[in-house]
């Protein structure tokens, strides 16, 4: 632990950390969270009625350029210290909350080491880019850990299905990185062709085509809109989607349908969005609305252990990452508040239609001094006990998986 922290410090000295070879940037983060849990809650009897945590994220970026071919590599030493580790353990299912360690157990290459741990901590460290690529006048061919973002979704997004950010997550600088080949050809129209090829181990640690992801994306213009056509097969399942941009006035509309082959039928999920940008006063706002059908989601507004357990299409999903949502019918909004050209101030609000449950979320974004950031937010749940957000029943009888408020604090130095 001296050792991380002693990184830390170091790459907090941004004259030292620049003068190390091939270096590209990066950060140190340090984050504080505050967790609290109702009296009905499972979490509570595990972990109490509060918990804090903090936890550290340092990354140093190293690149090499010559001509055309270019390598990347990221390297990330991440540590966090708290309440809610043992516990989280112990619970061990997909719903437990604040689940931030990355390991590579799924992935191609194994490009993480864990330094120390114990009941209340763990350290490690890891490579989350590590790729060589080629950049012609027309092509772009990038082979290695890297991270790719599909789709026309701003706060839910089944397009992308590769590896998409938890809708409520608040830093979303950087997507965990997969290992993958991926390719893109542009025509002389400005349209272009992407694919893509994901490798990953099954449960046994074994490479397998049936885990594996290959997705071909064909992004086109025409008639002053934008448009997206796909076709993949992921975790051995056909899947096809379409989508769309189009402006209608001054306001933007997006949205993406994806149709996935399950046994015994096809399943379709879509996400349409609206965002709009004006000036208020003296301050500039940006708003989106937001409809998302999950197509995996439950029918039913109960949302019982088991009948979760019984939708396994959904439960794969979660368990990927792939999905953060248990029902089938969302409807977010988000609006950006530009409060000076340092200060943003954005409320979200994502409503289960199914339960009427919701969680409401307010983050603030504060560039308070050159290379530094303050990132916060404070998150509540809303609806009564059996709900989404509420708390889905657990067990034993009487108890839910229920959280209560929590708050977000992480401070960010960029050298």
């Amino acid at each position: 632990m001296r050792r991380a922290v002693g990184l830390a410090l170091f790459a907090l000295s941004g004259t030292a950390i620049a003068e190390l070879p091939l270096f590209d940037g990066g950060h140190v983060k340090g984050v504080w969270l505050t967790s609290s849990y109702p009296d009905d809650s499972v979490f509570r009897e595990e972990l109490g009625a509060v918990t804090q945590d903090q936890a550290m994220d340092v990354r140093f970026k190293f690149s090499v350029d010559a001509g055309a071919w270019q390598a990347q590599a990221d390297y990330q030493l991440l540590g966090r210290h708290g309440e809610s580790i043992g516990g989280g353990g112990a619970l061990d299912n997909q719903f437990v909350p604040q689940r931030i360690v990355v390991d590579d157990d799924r992935r191609w290459w194994d490009l993480t080491s864990e330094i120390n741990s114990g009941d209340e901590h763990v350290l490690l460290h890891r490579l989350d880019r590590l790729n060589v690529a080629y950049r012609g006048d027309k092509t772009v061919v990038r082979f290695g850990r890297q991270a790719v973002s599909w789709g026309n979704g701003v706060i839910y997004n089944p397009m992308d299905f590769f590896n998409p950010f938890d809708p409520a997550a608040v830093d979303t600088e950087y997507k965990v990185g997969d290992d993958m080949i991926y390719g893109q050809y542009l025509q002389d129209s400005g349209n272009d062709w992407q694919a893509v090829n994901v490798q990953r181990r099954d449960a046994a640690g074994d490479v397998s085509a049936e885990v594996s992801s290959t997705a071909v994306k064909y992004h086109g213009f025409g008639l002053d809109r934008e448009y997206d056509l796909l076709l993949a097969q992921h975790y051995d399942e056909a899947i096809v989607g379409v989508g769309g941009v189009i402006n209608v006035g001054d306001s933007v509309v997006r949205g993406d349908v994806m149709v996935s082959e399950t046994d015994p039928e096809w399943v379709t999920s879509l996400v349409v969005n609206w965002s709009y940008s004006w000036v208020w006063g003296d301050t500039n706002v940006s708003g989106v609305a937001e409809y998302f059908f999950n197509g995996f989601g439950l029918r039913e507004q109960d949302y019982s252990a088991e009948k979760i357990a019984a939708a396994e299409d959904l439960v794969a999903r979660l368990a990927r990452g792939e999905l953060y949502t248990l029902g089938r019918h969302y409807l977010a909004s988000s609006l950006m508040m530009e409060v000076t050209p340092l200060l943003n101030v954005t409320p979200v609000l994502f409503f289960n239609l199914g339960d009427q449950s919701a969680l409401a979320q307010v983050s603030v974004q504060w560039n308070f001094a050159q290379d530094w950031q303050v990132l916060s937010a404070l998150n509540v749940s809303l609806g009564p006990t059996g709900t989404e957000f509420g708390g889905i029943e657990g067990s034993p009888e009487g108890m839910t998986l229920a959280t209560g408020p929590t708050v977000f604090v992480q401070v960010a130095r960029y050298f």
